[in-house]
């Protein structure tokens, strides 16, 4: 009997798709990379099935790729033609919202939106957030350890993630579901499946941290004429602004390539820099009045030049739809969209020196910067009439490891950042990865080839 044929038999045909079964979307993440279509797709429905199949795969040595929503840009969940996929889309849903507590025990396959949607119905915000929120999955999430708009305020996927339940490559069901917020006995284990990229195993279930829902959220747009003023509008807001929750800032091209793209208009002029801040209120008018007299403050101290508070929902989605650049992909076939992080007051020099380096090697390309600026993370978006990926990463990381910075600040490395790994982790560092590797999946089937460089 051949691999496939075993896992027919302990799943059933309804869980194994190969052939014409499989469909075309199963090829590649949003990167685009993928390249071919996984040997079979496995669609298990619940964490048994999920350690049944990796019991079998890791039996006969065969490789697997864990999916989620596909919404990754660095080739994480792309399969090679000899891989088996592991779907967890048929495990969606929220078990269990525990309001004293203040948290939520979700499957790994439930979209992050969907999650979010429970969460506010029961009075509490999930506070992870991204833009593909309708299409990813909290398994992936976990997995890359998202990043997002909301860092600033409630940090990244890791530092809301309590308890985690994870399916070894052995088919081990290690089953960490805490609640807590201290448990202080031993080695934390989730945090080995945080951030790994399923190449230590599949997050089948997570307990998720709440917040306290806002009663309202204020949002601006700022129009800034140095770097050095939005560094200094960042210091007063994190100071003046207690529930600041995002603090987004866009470069002059980015900016304007999306408003026109988008057909919209804010300012009588092109500054800059423009910045929307966002602060999670109660909701009173007490509430708006202080938020705008920070921003008459912030221009009676000449930090910000002209401001538009949003006077509706609409509005401020108008802002955010600027700043998420959903067109840019749609116009821009190709984009490469690269995801560093540097300390905050590099930003700006790194930003200049990257638009110089790609635009020496490539004259016409569009080159333009957005960043969370807030959690030192930048977005570099470039595109090419004839685009070499590699080239262009190696320029950007290049870059980064002169500024002593990470080639990766949410987007994870799956395969494109994989061999550009050392420019930000030392050698020590990648043997211990190795390692700890070793131990968890010592026959090397989950996720071959991805995050650790070859040696």
């Amino acid at each position: 009997m051949t691999v496939i044929d075993d896992l027919i038999e302990a799943l059933g045909t309804d869980v194994v798709l190969t052939g014409d079964a499989i469909g075309g979307r199963y090829r590649s993440d949003a990167s685009g990379t993928g390249r071919f279509l996984p040997l079979a797709v496995l669609r298990p429905a619940s964490t048994e099935q999920v350690s049944a199949a990796l019991a079998i795969c890791d039996r006969n040595r065969q490789p697997v790729v864990p999916m989620g929503g596909l919404t990754g840009l660095a080739g994480g969940a792309n399969a090679r033609a000899r891989d088996i996929a592991i779907s967890l889309e048929r495990m969606s849903g929220v078990e269990d919202v525990d309001t004293a507590a203040g948290t939520m025990t979700v499957l790994a396959g439930t979209p992050l939106e969907v999650a979010q949607l429970v969460a506010e119905t029961a009075g509490f915000l999930l506070p992870i957030d991204l833009g593909a929120r309708g299409s990813c999955q909290i398994g992936g999430n976990i997995s890359t350890n998202a990043g997002g708009i909301r860092v600033i305020r409630h940090g990244v996927t890791r530092d809301n993630v309590l308890g985690v339940e994870a399916v070894l490559a052995d088919g081990t069901v290690l089953s960490s579901l805490n609640r807590m917020t201290k448990n202080n006995t031993g080695y934390d284990l989730r945090q080995l499946f945080i951030g790994s990229e399923g190449t230590l195993g599949i997050v089948t279930r997570a307990v998720l941290r709440l917040r306290p829902l806002p009663a309202a959220r204020l949002t601006a747009l700022c129009a800034i004429e140095s770097y050095a003023h939005v560094v200094s509008l960042l210091k007063s807001a994190q100071r003046g602004l207690s529930g600041l929750s995002a603090f987004e800032a866009m470069w002059q091209s980015y900016f304007r390539f999306n408003a026109e793209a988008l057909n919209l208009t804010f300012f009588d002029k092109a500054y800059p820099f423009f910045v929307i801040i966002e602060q999670d209120v109660d909701g009173s008018d007490e509430d708006k009045d202080r938020f705008e007299a920070f921003l008459g403050q912030a221009f009676d101290d000449g930090i910000v030049t002209d401001a538009l508070v949003a006077q509706s929902e609409k509005e401020a989605r108008a802002f955010w739809s600027v700043r998420e650049g959903h067109m840019m992909d749609h116009l821009l076939p190709g984009l490469i969209n690269l995801d560093v992080s540097l300390p905050v007051g590099q930003l700006d020099d790194f930003a200049g020196d990257c638009e110089k380096a790609m635009l020496a090697r490539f004259p016409a390309a569009h080159v333009s910067f957005f960043g969370h600026v807030g959690d030192s993370n930048l977005h570099v978006a470039v595109w090419t009439e004839t685009p070499s990926e590699h080239e262009i990463d190696a320029i950007a990381y290049d870059l980064v490891r002169t500024y002593q910075g990470s080639i990766s600040a949410e987007h994870g490395i799956g395969t494109l950042k994989r061999d550009f790994l050392d420019h930000s982790r030392s050698e020590a560092e990648i043997g211990v990865m190795r390692r700890i590797k070793t131990a968890l999946d010592p026959n090397g089937i989950m996720n071959p080839g991805k995050v650790i460089p070859p040696r």
